[in-house]
């Protein structure tokens, strides 16, 4: 089954840090990527850019608006996601409390559910 680990920190946080710090950080996710690619488990992942460059759309009554960024009031901003493969949601939790910045942020586990695209 396949789960989404979408990973959660506050950006202002991780700007605060000194180059060296957001080196070993950025170390540590690499590391992470490598092991759970080398153990069959990874599917896909990437990094978000800085919620600066984000938009966000709403349609209502036919009408597209477009706004600034992520527009909710919360102090961890969405920064990433790895969509692996796991047996389940035991082995999701697991493979999530291994990402580096659960250490001071969150990573949310979702079950996907997969869907044929239509032809």
């Amino acid at each position: 089954m396949q789960y989404l680990l979408l990973i959660y920190g506050n950006e202002s946080q991780f700007n605060k840090m000194t180059p060296a710090e957001q080196k070993k950080i950025d170390l540590e996710y690499m590391e992470f990527s490598k092991s759970i690619a080398g153990s069959g488990h990874m599917r896909g992942g990437n990094e978000l850019d800085r919620i600066a460059k984000a938009k966000t759309v709403r349609v209502r009554d036919k009408k597209r608006t477009v706004t600034d960024g992520p527009f909710a009031e919360t102090r961890e901003q969405l920064g990433g996601y790895y969509l692996v493969e796991a047996k389940d949601l035991e082995e999701a939790l697991a493979l999530a409390a291994r990402i580096p910045s659960a250490r001071w942020g969150s990573i949310e586990v979702r079950p996907i559910i997969p869907h044929e695209m239509p032809s």
